[in-house]
């Protein structure tokens, strides 16, 4: 699998996803500049978390801009395959690419800690090596992570089987209302979202910080295992 990471002014987590795709491609990706004007040939972008731009405007907004996006959106129009994590999500939400937005958090407080996750819908190149109703535990590092959408989009993401993954207890219980499973109040507890042909997914959490036992464990692990075996050919 041929994977590319974009860095942006800003980005901190490049290095993080760079150790996770290795981990279970066996080679390096491309580290991408977002000045680039052209895409080497690839099966996946991913656009890492960090703070693109320092926030400055809104979180992703001058990202969404950067040249290297026009590629991206090329990229997307083929059928290529995009993740999208933390800051990454919002850029794509900025560009289009994803509806909804991301928002301050409801206590509107920076949040880093872990939380877990119910997979929503196990039938993706993300999610195949889960299966549905999955809870798996994975870090968060926002102060932007308050997902939102109007009524309409919000009925086409569940009616579509477009939630990839929802915040949870441990357990699998799903209570939007609840702080301590959905901590930063995301409408329906949404942590993750897909595109209408599933070939792009945003989430908040960071997947890529466990990969391997020295991390702490391997609970993410699966996302880049389902990668691997949908886009290796």
């Amino acid at each position: 699998m041929k994977a590319g990471i974009v860095v942006f002014p800003g980005t901190n987590r490049e290095r993080d996803m760079a150790i996770a795709l290795k981990a279970v491609t066996g080679q390096a990706p491309k580290i991408l500049w977002h000045r680039d004007t052209e895409l080497p040939e690839l099966d996946l972008v991913v656009l890492p978390g960090g703070f693109s731009y320092g926030d400055y405007l809104r979180c992703g907004a001058m990202a969404a801009h950067s040249p290297i996006m026009r590629e991206i959106r090329a990229f997307a129009e083929k059928g290529g395959h995009i993740l999208g994590v933390c800051n990454g999500f919002q850029i794509l939400t900025e560009t289009g690419l994803l509806p909804g937005a991301l928002l301050k958090n409801a206590g509107l407080r920076f949040l880093s800690q872990d939380c877990h996750l119910r997979v929503e819908n196990a039938g993706t190149p993300f999610t195949r090596r889960w299966k549905k109703g999955d809870v798996f535990r994975t870090p968060l590092a926002h102060g932007d992570g308050n997902y939102v959408a109007d009524p309409e989009t919000l009925k086409a993401l569940q009616g579509e089987d477009r939630v990839a993954f929802r915040y949870s207890a441990p357990n699998g219980t799903v209570d939007a209302a609840d702080r301590e499973s959905n901590p930063n109040g995301s409408l329906d507890a949404i942590a993750g979202i897909l595109s209408a042909n599933s070939r792009i997914c945003g989430m908040m959490p960071h997947p890529e910080d466990l990969v391997d036992p020295l991390m702490g464990g391997e609970d993410g692990k699966p996302l880049f295992d389902s990668l691997v075996e949908a886009l290796v050919r």
